[in-house]
Order: structure tokens, then sequence, then C-alpha cells
């Protein structure tokens, strides 16, 4: 099958299988005489896998990872599970974040109440005046 003929049974578009095999996740595929590109169903499979991995929203690294591991069917599942266990690490840190995020928002929000004029709104005099600290290091693995 051509590039869109896989990008449609894959549900993505063109350049997500372009970017794919660019990025190493994707094998390069086969090439017509007249050099168009051509998939196998091993490429939907593998397209699918990547998928549904970004839906869990992991990182190319782990992808890459995964799908090395994923290529050594002999190979315990260890590893793999040493990879969903950093993932699971860097979701709980990233609930802390927002979880952080939504009581400076709430904080704010409650500095106001509807019938106040714009001028002496408390959420914008709590913007304007807040100390911004300086971020901490982010322990996300997206960056």
């Amino acid at each position: 099958m051509k590039i869109g003929e896989l990008a449609l049974v894959a549900q993505c578009t063109v350049e997500t299988v372009r970017y794919y095999e660019k990025a190493g996740l994707l094998p390069k595929p086969a090439r017509t005489s007249g050099n168009f590109r051509l998939y196998g169903p091993e490429h939907v499979e593998r397209l699918r896998f990547i998928r549904n991995c970004r839906a869990l929203d992991m990182s190319q690294e782990e992808i890459h990872k995964l799908l090395g591991l994923m290529d050594q069917p002999a190979e315990g599942c260890g590893a793999i599970n040493t990879v969903f266990d950093q993932h699971i690490n860097h979701v709980d840190e990233r609930i802390r974040e927002l979880k952080y995020l939504k009581q400076q928002l709430g904080a704010l929000r409650n500095r106001c109440s509807s019938n106040q004029a714009v001028e002496a709104c408390g959420i914008l005099q709590g913007l304007a005046s807040m100390e911004t600290e300086a971020k901490p290091e982010r322990h996300t693995h997206l960056g």
C-alpha cells in the first residue's frame, strides 16, 4: 500500500507517517520502480502501536525503547516494566504539578467576585503583583 493508504488505515496523516519514519520509529519501506513508498501490514501494526503509545503520552524515547524490546521477543519483559514504571512516575510528577497549578489558579479566582469593576478585579491585580518564583526544574520526560 502507498503512504496515503497507510495513513488512512492507521487513522493518521501522511505527515505523521513521514515524521515517524524520519524519527526511526517506523522502518523504511520498500520502494517501487517509480520511487513510491510501499508499506505492508507490519507498518500498519507498528504505526498503530506507536499511536497507542502516544495516546498514553509516552515520549519518543520511551517508544523507541519499547519497539527495541518488542523486536527481541525471546527476552523477558522486565525492561518493559521498567519503561512503564518510569512513565508512571512521570505521570505522577505531572499530576503533582497540575494540582499545584490548580491551587494557584483557585487562589487567584477567589480574589474576585463577578460584580466588581475590571479595575478592581482581584484576579488581574493578583496577576500584576504576583511574584514569580524561579520555576522548579520539571521532571517530565517530554521536556
